[in-house]
């Protein structure tokens, strides 16, 4: 393992996007990695649920060797035999927790996503656990914002959310089909599309849905109506529908897309015992106006999550966000570990990220 790279887990906001980003590049690169001092900033550090599955799964998909794969191990070792191939997968964060578990499956998806992507052939990928939960992007912002952008980029993919997982028994189910390379793909040559989201342009309308799982109907309708008013005055239509789902405990949430002229932000807050419909609905409302205001095209929680498939790209992209955050400049950082691309953050407003991918295409 004489290219064994170690990754200190503990850089920048030392959280779990450390290893889901090295695990990422480790298996499309096939570079066996280390990752010292896991989630040293959180405070229960190590690896979680939802962190092991995607260590294990990693090991599945790359025929990897790996070591510290257990609940709260703070470091891990994965040296792939090759790199990530497709096929048919499925991942259960309650088989690493030993449990029931509300592990975000979202964040799993993350980590393979891409490298499957570049994969040759098709992959279906199930994912079983919290879908809807604190801490990670919800399923509708996966649907309506990161895979939009995936597939501008010439990724074939896409996601079908077959049952609601909430926190903390989780027992949702995602279900993502994930096209792979042929030989008539814009990403034939191992590379997906450059992009360039700089200008988004106008606010054209704002949709989403209110939901509720195994509560009263009349609190997704106080979110949506609390969010109607509310956004009423950004002078759009705003299109709101309410419903009432089942799942394996009770949850609730409001899931709001503002969609401009040249691209699409996704917002979203949960509620939890004691939190007031209303509250919900001025949480995902403050999140979405701050966004407005910023003239930003990307938002926040997407912004560092598209600088891996962006580092893996073409050419060189750029998008603009609100404001620097910690997540942003640890994930460059990580992947700058990589010597996948170079990241250039301007101090403009809004801020201007350039990703120039440095990798020649033969090495996906």
């Amino acid at each position: 393992m004489s290219d064994l790279l170690t990754i200190d887990g503990a850089h920048g906001e030392g959280g779990g996007q450390i290893l889901r980003t090295a695990l990422s590049l480790s298996l499309i690169t096939a570079r066996p990695v280390r990752i010292a001092n896991i989630r040293s900033g959180r405070p229960k550090s190590g690896l979680r649920p939802q962190h092991l599955s995607a260590v294990r799964a990693a090991a599945v998909v790359a025929g990897a060797m790996v070591t510290g794969d257990y609940l709260g191990s703070g470091e891990i070792t994965s040296s792939p035999a090759h790199a990530a191939q497709s096929g048919e997968y499925t991942l259960d964060v309650a088989t690493a927790a030993r449990q029931g578990s509300a592990g975000a499956v979202t964040l799993m998806l993350q980590t393979l996503l891409v490298p499957l992507a570049l994969a040759r052939g098709a992959s279906s990928v199930v994912l079983l656990g919290g879908t809807h939960v604190p801490w990670s992007p919800p399923f509708d912002s996966i649907l309506n914002a990161y895979l939009p952008l995936l597939r501008a980029m010439g990724l074939r993919v896409d996601a079908t959310l077959i049952r609601w997982g909430w926190y903390p028994v989780g027992q949702g189910r995602i279900v993502c089909s994930i096209g792979g390379r042929a030989g008539s793909d814009p990403i034939a040559d191992g590379r997906p599309q450059a992009v360039s989201v700089e200008l988004r342009g106008a606010l054209k309308r704002i949709d989403g849905r209110a939901v509720v799982a195994n509560l009263p109907e009349h609190i997704a309708q106080r979110m949506a109506d609390e969010a109607s008013r509310g956004l009423s005055e950004l002078n759009v239509p705003v299109d709101l529908s309410q419903e009432r789902v089942e799942a394996a405990c009770a949850g609730a949430g409001l899931f709001l897309n503002a969609h401009y002229e040249r691209a699409t932000a996704s917002f979203s807050a949960l509620g939890r015992r004691g939190k007031p419909a209303e509250a919900v609905a001025a949480e995902a409302m403050r999140e979405l106006k701050e966004h407005h205001a910023s003239r930003a095209a990307v938002d926040l929680h997407l912004a560092d999550q598209l600088l891996l498939p962006l580092a893996v790209a073409s050419g060189p992209s750029t998008f603009t966000a609100a404001r620097t955050t910690r997540h942003l400049i640890t994930n460059a950082w990580t992947i700058e570990q990589f010597g996948a691309a170079k990241i250039s953050i301007e101090a403009s407003t809004p801020i201007r990220v350039r990703v120039h991918p440095r990798n020649p295409a033969s090495a996906y």
